[in-house]
């Protein structure tokens, strides 16, 4: 009987490597898909406009902040906010691979001159990017420990995710390419989703969201 059980378990172990392993496959192609596919006017046959390519631009870069706020938040943080961050630098880092690699493969620029130009008629049009942490900010954040460092980049980016909704919202009611549409309402969702979550951990230590715009 003992040796009939050690001849199982390995099976049983190699069954869930081979499971896991599959799923990690998975995970690996979506991401690939996600990343290198075609730029959107290849796969609709619809050419993409001013809209569709400055979000794509400047919601790259405007990642790249987010990206940016949660590698300096300290280590020292609660596992609770600490998992929040790199969440948000794991998704905003998948979003700015798929974007940048439209723009490449479309033979674009990856950046824009950052007028906003995109956006006209709205508010930010022809301005500074929306909800972006000054580099006092930033170097501020990079120095806080602590509670002080939760609170500051809780607020830092309640305040740069109203940005990006802003922008997301934009794009989907004005690009023209249904890929650009799609990506910029899961960012809408996502983000909006995330603001709650943040407005209500500042809460629990006191804190309110940083006035926007």
């Amino acid at each position: 009987m003992h040796l009939r059980w050690t001849r199982i378990r390995p099976l049983a172990r190699s069954a869930r490597v081979v499971r896991t392993g599959a799923v990690l496959l998975l995970v690996l192609a979506a991401f690939g898909l996600g990343r290198w596919s075609a730029p959107p006017e290849t796969q609709q046959g619809v050419r993409l406009t001013d809209v569709d390519i400055g979000f794509a631009q400047d919601m790259s870069t405007h990642h790249d902040q987010a990206v940016l706020l949660a590698q300096t938040l300290a280590r020292e943080v609660t596992p609770q906010i600490r998992a929040l961050a790199d969440q948000m630098s794991t998704a905003q880092t998948a979003e700015i691979a798929m974007m940048r690699g439209w723009l490449d493969l479309s033979d674009l620029p990856r950046t824009s001159d950052g007028s906003m130009r995109w956006m006209g008629g709205h508010e930010h049009g022809g301005g500074h990017m929306p909800g972006m942490a000054s580099t006092g900010e930033i170097t501020r954040l990079a120095g806080s420990r602590g509670t002080d460092a939760e609170v500051l980049f809780l607020q830092l980016m309640v305040r740069h995710h109203r940005g990006g909704v802003d922008m997301a919202q934009f794009a989907y009611d004005h690009a023209s390419n249904a890929q650009v549409k799609r990506t910029a309402l899961e960012i809408v969702r996502q983000q909006a989703a995330e603001i709650g979550v943040m407005t209500t951990l500042l809460a629990t230590r006191e804190a309110n969201p940083l006035p926007y715009p």
